[in-house]
């Protein structure tokens, strides 16, 4: 255990909170989007299409491997079980507070004002089951994730500590990175497949989808990070611009909107979109880190605003976004009008909700896992 603090890292404080707040364009686009969702717009926009296809190819690959980072760093400073309790209180209290408060209510929104959820009353218990899943986890999916990669992180972490230098992480370059995240990527390709040919109803479940199926994509960004910060070669690295990984994301990106628009979910789609995505996060994370560093790593009262506020005004974005794709997107012929407006009522209304909620010590607690003082 270390007591030691390190220098903050505003560079990575910044990324993580862009990246949340990014949830919100993210949504709102996809009212405009060719993809179907909660709500759509009658017509679709071929830039806010690609605009969309753009934030979900990069975005949560890179804030899994600042998550790694951050809770391996915290890892270190504490004894593992009160690790493990801090950071379970951090990501899980807002997860167990924002399905009573938000998924659920949202549940009923869709069920009632929209045909997502379908004929409920026509639904076997297991049908209505599922349906829940997805519903109720919704936009969290990513802190159940948290959960579950923290709780594997008490192995994972361990195995991590007690590891010798026996690889020279200065000679490690991106190369061997990609080579080694394809890797993993395929093993993860050949068992989803392998349940798609022996057990394909399993992929449709929410639960499963989301607890192993993500949880086992996601886990070397997270473990990663983690790396990161045992080997300062490696995070060296990634804030290193490299003018290759810049063109790479081009490239790589083009191929993801192609395997979106042709390929079927019955062919190679999923697997394909995996090897991409790997890809897509390995050269936007030195996209990310290098940009970050440069023009973020310092000390922003306005910053560290955005930081506090992005898991609040991601949590209540997502319902605020439904709302908005029924009862004002109709009215608004233009696409592109129709998605500014939506950035500006649904931020507007969720800063306001986390100013009100900062006044509330209740609240305070709930969303965000640990006491606060108010302002």
């Amino acid at each position: 255990m270390s007591s030691a603090k390190p220098e903050r890292e505003y560079f990575l404080d910044s990324i993580r909170a862009y990246l949340m707040l990014l949830g919100v364009p993210f949504h709102v686009s996809l009212i405009y989007s060719t993809q179907r969702w909660s709500v759509n717009s009658h017509d679709a926009s071929l830039w806010l299409t690609v605009f969309n296809d753009f934030i979900h190819a990069f975005r949560m690959q890179v804030f899994f491997v600042i998550s790694g980072y951050f809770s391996y760093m915290l890892y270190l400073r504490y004894q593992p079980n009160r690790w493990l309790k801090v950071r379970m209180e951090r990501v899980g209290i807002p997860l167990l507070t924002a399905v009573p408060l938000i998924t659920l209510p949202q549940f009923f929104l869709l069920k009632n004002l929209t045909d997502k959820v379908g004929d409920w009353s026509r639904f076997s218990l297991y049908e209505k089951y599922n349906a829940l899943m997805w519903d109720l986890i919704s936009h969290l999916w990513f802190l159940l994730v948290l959960v579950i990669l923290t709780a594997l992180g008490m192995l994972t972490f361990r195995w991590l500590r007690q590891q010798q230098h026996r690889i020279d992480y200065h000679q490690v370059g991106w190369g061997k990175l990609t080579l080694a995240l394809l890797a993993y990527a395929l093993l993860w390709c050949a068992f989803r497949r392998i349940i798609f040919y022996f057990a394909p109803t399993l992929l449709m479940d929410g639960l499963f989808s989301i607890a192993v199926m993500q949880s086992l994509f996601f886990l070397p960004f997270f473990m990663l990070g983690a790396l990161s910060w045992k080997h300062p070669a490696l995070k060296a690295l990634f804030v290193r611009f490299n003018p290759v990984m810049c063109f790479g994301a081009i490239v790589v990106f083009i191929a993801y909107c192609l395997n979106q628009r042709y390929s079927s979910g019955e062919g190679w789609l999923y697997e394909m979109d995996a090897l991409i995505s790997t890809l897509m996060g390995l050269c936007m994370l030195n996209v990310c880190f290098s940009f970050g560093h440069k023009l973020l790593n310092s000390h922003s009262p306005r910053i560290m605003y955005l930081v506090n506020a992005s898991l609040f005004i991601y949590l209540v974005h997502h319902p605020l976004t439904i709302l908005y794709g029924i009862f004002v997107t109709p009215h608004i012929s233009n696409n592109t009008l129709g998605f500014f407006t939506g950035l500006v009522m649904v931020f507007g209304i969720a800063f306001l909700l986390y100013e009100i909620h900062l006044r509330i010590p209740l609240l305070r607690f709930l969303f965000s896992g640990k006491p606060q003082q108010p302002k």
